[in-house]
């Protein structure tokens, strides 16, 4: 009789000890979330504030704060459907890609940048753009400057789009737009990427490590003697934003397959920017 009571206390103690530690590691999990969601909001309410006071002056100024009040937008979404510390961190890396907008169109403006803001997942090996460049391409030209002006309005923060890096500047169309909303690129995006980054000194890999998705200076494509690293300095980040105005038409599949440049990586539906 004995030998059954001790076998029921020890019972008890054992339910009563996974019974607390589920509680408590259930309070340490909410208390990561609150954490995580509060710093989240600092960010999106730092990105809403310049959002909503600053108003573009020109084409660069005013297309990089559209692409901020739609990475303002999509964060404050994020943080409002987060269950996880993971989601609530989604949702902060969207508000910094926003802020990179925000000092863009500030840039282009002419004003004080403002704060250093935190570095984006692959936005150091993704390089940046070093040099005006300008190539002929299915037929358009397509140029790329590392700062802002009536030909190049398209900002893009640096960064890896759909796995493949994307280095950071200015541009004349937002060519990685159709690998953002698709998730994939479309054949063509090597050799584009090479015509216009070849021998840049900023971008520290080659078509082929672009290809694979390396871009980080220390695989076998790498460029030797490139600077990659810190070439990306404020011009970093990942963002997707809407990228680019009309675009020139570059990406007008008239409702097709992508159009041009893009046939035969898959049906985009156009993208008309």
């Amino acid at each position: 009789m004995s030998a059954l009571i001790l076998i029921a206390l020890v019972v008890v103690i054992v339910v009563g000890v996974i019974v607390v530690s589920q509680q408590r590691s259930g309070a340490n999990a909410a208390r990561s979330l609150d954490d995580a969601k509060a710093d989240a909001r600092q960010a999106i309410e730092r990105l809403g504030g310049q959002v909503f006071m600053l108003v573009g002056d020109g084409p660069a100024s005013k297309q990089a704060l559209a692409d901020a009040g739609e990475r303002y937008t999509a964060a404050g979404s994020q943080i409002e459907q987060a269950t996880s510390p993971a989601q609530a961190r989604l949702a902060k890396q969207t508000a910094i890609e926003g802020l990179y907008y925000i000092r863009a169109a500030r840039s282009a403006m002419n004003l004080d940048p403002g704060p250093a803001i935190p570095e984006l997942d692959g936005q150091k090996s993704a390089g940046a753009v070093t040099e005006d460049r300008t190539v002929d391409f299915e037929g358009r030209q397509i140029e790329a400057s590392p700062g802002p002006s009536d030909r190049t309005p398209n900002y893009y923060p640096g960064g890896r789009v759909a796995g493949r890096p994307v280095p950071a500047g200015w541009y004349s169309e937002p060519w990685w737009k159709p690998a953002l909303v698709a998730g994939a690129w479309g054949i063509g995006s090597m050799f584009l990427f090479s015509a216009m980054f070849s021998g840049m000194a900023g971008v520290n890999y080659d078509a082929n490590a672009f290809e694979s998705g390396a871009g980080d200076g220390s695989d076998a494509g790498a460029i030797e003697g490139g600077d990659g690293g810190d070439a990306g300095g404020d011009m970093g980040g990942d963002a997707g934003g809407d990228g680019g105005g009309d675009g020139g038409g570059f990406f007008d599949g008239g409702g097709g397959d992508g159009g041009g440049f893009f046939d035969g990586g898959g049906d985009f539906g156009g993208f008309d920017f």
